[in-house]
């Protein structure tokens, strides 16, 4: 963080604040990146119930792809079931 005018010091303890020089505090919003990719689970819509994991943005709509089912071997839509977690 670059401010000019005034010197700070940074000081971390139960929060990010600023101290400038003459002492008086200024509080420090510092807010923590979201991740760009999520890692959801993608369940067989054969009803097999075979599923496996993938990676999608975070921006995006919920994934729908076509892929093997090794138990019907059959191509078959895969829906998206739940997120797992942030990467």
């Amino acid at each position: 963080m670059f401010l000019t005018g005034v010197n700070f010091v940074y000081v971390r303890f139960s929060g990010n604040i600023l101290i400038p020089n003459d002492s008086s505090l200024i509080p420090a919003s510092v807010a923590k990146a979201k991740s760009k990719t999520l890692l959801v689970q993608m369940m067989s819509a054969a009803g097999t119930g075979f599923c496996f994991n993938t990676k999608r943005g975070r921006l995006r709509e919920k994934l729908v792809i076509r892929k093997h089912d090794p138990f019907v071997n059959k191509h078959v839509l895969f829906f998206e079931k739940r997120k797992i977690r942030s990467i």
